[in-house]
């Protein structure tokens, strides 16, 4: 999927380049970024190193959100989404440094668990045409709305490609 420069909507691509700086023509690549509300700690604008140049969703958790919703169906493009996989269980809590690497050559790293917010909801409720659904969104989709990540290698990506998913080591910081 590729996102348009003028919405959070995006297109559906049978292949996309994957440069350093993530999807070509998207609006989110770019090695930097202006810090928003999700970087409190740095003035709202402050340019920023890009963590969020793709954005991923899994089938099995949209579903899970449209049930949450009450309704029939979400598609990827309604959730500004670059990557839709399938099979891989509970993707959005996939750990930060998981390594997703793609049979076509293209690897990613898992930055952060993407966490909902109402732009997509107000998309929903326009395609549903059903008032509260922007509202609700955030609440259905929490731990459900996917994964941002940044390239590691860059190359084609194209439908139908495998995905491994490498974990990082993790351990338990002791807060003591």
């Amino acid at each position: 999927l590729a996102l348009d420069q003028d919405s959070l909507v995006t297109t559906r691509r049978s292949r996309v380049n994957v440069t350093f700086e993530g999807f070509e023509g998207d609006k989110h690549a770019g090695l930097t970024r202006k810090s928003d509300g999700r970087t409190p700690h740095y003035p709202r604008g402050t340019e920023i190193r890009n963590d969020r140049q793709i954005s991923i969703v899994s089938e099995e958790e949209l579903a899970q959100i449209a049930a949450r919703m009450s309704l029939p169906s979400l598609i990827p493009e309604w959730l500004g989404a670059n990557l839709c996989l399938v099979g891989i269980p509970h993707l959005s809590l996939l750990p930060p440094a998981t390594r997703l690497f793609f049979s076509g050559g293209v690897a990613l790293v898992v930055q952060a668990e993407n966490l909902p917010c109402r732009h997509p909801g107000k998309i929903i409720e326009d395609h549903y045409k059903q008032a509260g659904l922007m509202e609700l969104f955030p609440k259905a989709a929490l731990h459900l709305r996917g994964l941002v990540a940044c390239v590691e290698r860059p190359g084609l990506l194209q439908t139908g490609e495998s995905v491994q998913g490498v974990l990082p080591n993790q351990t338990i910081y002791p807060m003591d």
